[in-house]
């Protein structure tokens, strides 16, 4: 055997041929590169609430480091049942139908894994968050794209009826909506529990956003809706939440059986979650104000953002809901805007010195509506820098 020869890498056949470097990761290091602000990827830049990080910390100090149950802290999934039944009136047990997580995308990957066989469709609306199509492909699902309207972001329950089949195991619905910012109304909602009635049909519901909510408008929660409550896994984020998005904890709430079948997943592809974190979370969570007070303070974020944009040519979209402003760049007086929106992000970043996001990345097709992200969740200094330099525009 030749000792000099470089040893040989097995070759192998990707699971996910499609997926590459993504638009966030291409948009940031851009920001980065140009000293652009960055209002592409969704985290705040500001600190979480220093009582926060002192409940975590004591529980660091009482020794509470070693492994929690596989299913959560027991005190948590209290917590957690205790405030979904405060909100929306619906009683979850703690103990077989609260699953804390490592986060929201662990929490959707895994109920699709438990769910979702070889041959099974799963219907997602587009545009979507970029980790939904992934998962139904590595789970062996057939991934079926239905579109939000164009325009409005509203669910068409025409569209979403006819791509109904009985191959079809689930559907992702996601409200608040990234990247649209807009809301499902409880209208809509009635709606999808009328139409999944007759069918076996599961519902994956992304609520990430569920404490982001404008203009005294009320979260439609799948745990509002008893007929979507009995088939839903519901998913909630405290990394949104708090403002801790690095933390990467997030809950599940789904009926018994449902839980059981998420749990046998759950236990081999995480075990369990950061034990302090979930102290710690457990003992902040009894004082409801700081997410009851979360819809006003993004709200005044979001208004201040607003206030800026309508200095320039952009068309502002509605931002119901989520911390994202999504904004139409046809009507701008430079020449770039008929550049593709990714096109025109990388422009924006460049020249501009301001990152956003293309909307034609939440989609399969890359469907190019002219419409762009940004995020709002940042302190007041850098939106208004960020708006001084599209004011430019």
């Amino acid at each position: 055997m030749d000792t000099l020869a470089k040893p040989r890498t097995p070759p192998l056949q990707t699971k996910l041929p499609a997926v590459g470097t993504t638009i966030f990761t291409v948009m940031s290091a851009l920001a980065t590169q140009h000293n652009a602000v960055n209002l592409g990827q969704g985290f705040p830049d500001f600190a979480c609430d220093p009582a926060l990080v002192d409940a975590v910390s004591n529980a660091m100090r009482e020794g509470l480091n070693q492994y929690p149950p596989m299913t959560g802290v027991p005190a948590l999934r209290e917590a957690v049942a205790a405030k979904i039944a405060a909100l929306y009136g619906y009683s979850y047990d703690a103990t077989s139908e609260i699953t804390i997580t490592a986060g929201a995308t662990q929490a959707i990957i895994t109920a699709i894994l438990a769910v979702v066989r070889p041959g099974d469709e799963v219907i997602v609306l587009e545009p979507c968050y970029d980790s939904y199509v992934p998962n139904i492909e590595l789970a062996g699902g057939t991934v079926v794209r239905v579109p939000l309207t164009p325009g409005t972001f509203r669910p068409d329950m025409g569209l979403i009826a006819a791509a109904l089949t009985p191959r079809t195991r689930a559907i992702l619905v996601n409200t608040p909506h990234n990247p649209s910012a807009t809301i499902w109304t409880d209208a809509e909602m009635r709606a999808l529990q009328d139409l999944l009635a007759p069918t076996d049909v599961l519902l994956i519901s992304d609520e990430v956003y569920e404490h982001m909510v404008y203009d005294g408008a009320a979260h439609a929660s799948a745990s509002r809706y008893p007929g979507l409550a009995a088939r839903a896994f519901v998913v909630s984020s405290f990394g949104k939440t708090f403002h801790v998005t690095g933390w990467k904890v997030g809950t599940v709430a789904a009926p018994a059986a449902l839980s059981a079948e998420f749990r046998k997943v759950h236990q081999f592809n995480v075990f369990t979650v950061n034990t302090p974190v979930q102290h710690g979370l457990a003992r902040y969570l009894a004082k409801p104000a700081p997410y009851l007070e979360l819809p006003a303070f993004y709200q005044a974020k979001r208004d201040l953002f607003r206030a800026g944009l309508q200095r320039t040519r952009f068309r502002i979209l509605n931002s119901a809901g989520s911390y994202f402003q999504c904004v139409d760049i046809s009507g701008l007086a430079v020449p770039e805007r008929n550049l593709p929106e990714a096109d025109f992000c990388q422009w924006l970043t460049r020249e501009i010195g301001v990152a956003a996001i293309p909307l034609s990345a939440f989609y399969g097709n890359g469907f190019d509506q002219k419409v762009i992200r940004f995020c709002f969740a940042k302190q007041d200094a850098t939106l208004r820098g960020a708006l001084e330099r599209l004011a430019r525009l």
